[in-house]
């Protein structure tokens, strides 16, 4: 018998589902990866979009069931999660998903996930 140590996708399939159902959303989703590693500003975001930051906000409460900000975390986590697993050091990985500080990054972790770093690494 083969056990897959893989992740589930399971996970990602309806948010990223949904994402898709709104053109907004999707726009947003979009911008945000391409922007992950710089620091999230909802007014850069809503400027590049060319929307309020309130419209913003009610399309990604309505499509989503979060913040703007929220949804940019969770992209943050699973894009760290990734790294996490391939051995990255996490000052590293900190700055690619848009942390200064390493420490915020573990926390945030901690607080999404209910996982440290070492746990997230034994599970590889």
């Amino acid at each position: 018998m083969l056990i897959d140590k893989r992740p589930s996708q399971a996970k990602y399939i309806i948010p990223d589902f949904l994402a898709h159902a709104d053109p907004l959303v999707e726009r947003f989703e979009r911008w945000a990866r391409e922007h992950l590693a710089e620091g999230f500003s909802l007014e850069a975001a809503t400027k590049a979009l060319s929307v309020t930051p309130r419209t913003l906000q009610r399309r990604t409460e309505a499509v989503l069931g979060k913040s703007p900000l929220a949804f940019v975390q969770d992209l943050r986590v699973r894009r760290a999660e990734h790294l996490i697993a391939l051995g990255h050091d996490l000052d590293h990985i900190a700055a690619e998903v848009g942390y200064a500080d390493p420490a915020t990054l573990r926390h945030l972790l901690r607080r999404r996930l209910g996982r440290g770093v070492r746990e997230l690494r034994e599970e590889v």
